[in-house]
């Protein structure tokens, strides 16, 4: 059996994610080179729902996609740690930030059919 091979899209989005979790992490949790296991436990979670993601190397910015993915209770963390992080990966990790504003220009594509639904015939 084949595994599925990451698009660059999603290791890219992985990497910023990681990034502002760490600088959440460090600042809020007093962490240095490690993330807390409150932190630690998010990454994982946010790994996840990317690996999920329904539209992969088309994937828009979280704030511009018509799915929402995210547990609720997530949801508030993810925005959370964006809208601390958000300004400071300016000067932390400039890469990660440019793409991510090259990014939020991405128009979002049209929300997919739910996978869950089922014709009946």
């Amino acid at each position: 059996m084949e595994a599925k091979r990451e698009h660059k899209r999603i290791r890219r989005e992985k990497h910023t994610i990681d990034a502002m979790i760490g600088i959440y992490c460090r600042d809020h949790h007093d962490t240095s080179d490690t993330l807390c296991q409150d932190c630690s436990e998010f990454r994982g979670y946010a790994h996840m729902r990317l690996d999920c993601c329904r539209y992969q190397e088309k994937k828009p910015t979280c704030g511009n996609c018509p799915a929402h993915c995210y547990k609720p209770t997530m949801k508030e963390k993810v925005m959370e740690v964006m809208s601390y992080s958000g300004p400071r990966m300016t000067l932390r990790h400039p890469y990660y930030a440019l793409m991510h504003l090259f990014d939020s220009f991405r128009k979002p594509p049209e929300k997919p059919a739910s996978r869950t639904k089922e014709t009946t015939g």
